[in-house]
């Protein structure tokens, strides 16, 4: 059973421009949504919004007048919020661990879903059946060696989606986070600054979950009726129990490189 009219609802998807936003974009699209991207490549962004009859707008969450502009296009009631961007930025342990690094991921995975959530809530109230999913992960309540500053972030992305959910109660706007475990995606190049081999080393010897299981999940939550909120979905590969332990077909199950 779904909400149905989807038709008529406008979709918001954050980070669209490849990976799970853009595997987000494509299915809320063949979900009927009318869809508003956003991503810093916006040359990227419009080869994933242009055959999905969607808008492609420029966004830096990072960036609070990059935010206001985006804002500022979009029409007055929007339906869905996905709060998709975010990255992962090397894997040093704490004695070594970089401010700059730490800096970015805080500032994409924790502030910019809040410059992004608080400018929309608004427009979300307004189209009186409103949703937020926020893609947090597995690291929002596991902890691994080397991953302080994600894990970090992603910790404090769950208490600000778990907050917003308390301070929404009574209003027309439901809050979803999805937590992933391994998805094979940008992820592992871009945490490893584009070490290809060290990236694909994170995945090897599984079957990961790719970027169109996650945008299953998410359109499934976005599609159920209005009166129903899906708090929470876990997933993870059947490979993986946690996050650092791994069933590798070709090695050890404890691996340090996780989600």
């Amino acid at each position: 059973m779904s909400t149905g009219k989807t038709s008529e609802k406008t979709a918001v998807v954050t980070g669209a421009s490849a990976g799970i936003g853009a595997a987000t974009a494509r299915a809320l699209a063949g979900a009927g949504f009318r869809l508003f991207l956003g991503a810093r490549r916006l040359d990227r962004l419009r080869e994933v919004a242009d055959p999905l009859g969607a808008t492609a707008l420029a966004l830096d969450v990072t960036d609070a007048g990059s935010v206001a502009a985006f804002v500022a296009a979009l029409p007055p009631e929007v339906h869905l919020l996905v709060n998709n961007a975010g990255a992962a930025f090397g894997l040093d342990r704490i004695e070594s661990a970089r401010d700059e690094d730490w800096q970015r991921m805080w500032e994409t995975n924790v502030l910019g879903v809040l410059r992004i959530t608080r400018a929309l809530l608004p427009s979300l109230k307004a189209s009186g059946d409103g949703h937020i999913v926020n893609l947090g992960s597995i690291a929002g309540f596991e902890t691994y060696g080397g991953g302080g500053g994600y894990t970090g972030s992603k910790h404090a992305l769950r208490a600000l989606t778990r907050t917003l959910r308390l301070e929404l109660l009574g209003e027309p706007v439901r809050v979803t986070e999805i937590s992933p475990g391994m998805v094979e995606t940008e992820f592992s190049m871009v945490r490893f600054a584009g070490d290809a081999e060290r990236a694909q080393s994170v995945y090897r010897g599984i079957d990961p979950l790719i970027a169109e299981d996650i945008a299953d999940c998410i359109v499934w939550a976005a599609t159920r009726p209005s009166h129903v909120n899906i708090d929470e979905i876990v997933v993870r590969p059947r490979d993986q129990a946690t996050a650092t332990l791994v069933n590798r077909r070709d090695s050890a199950r404890i691996d340090p490189a996780k989600s």
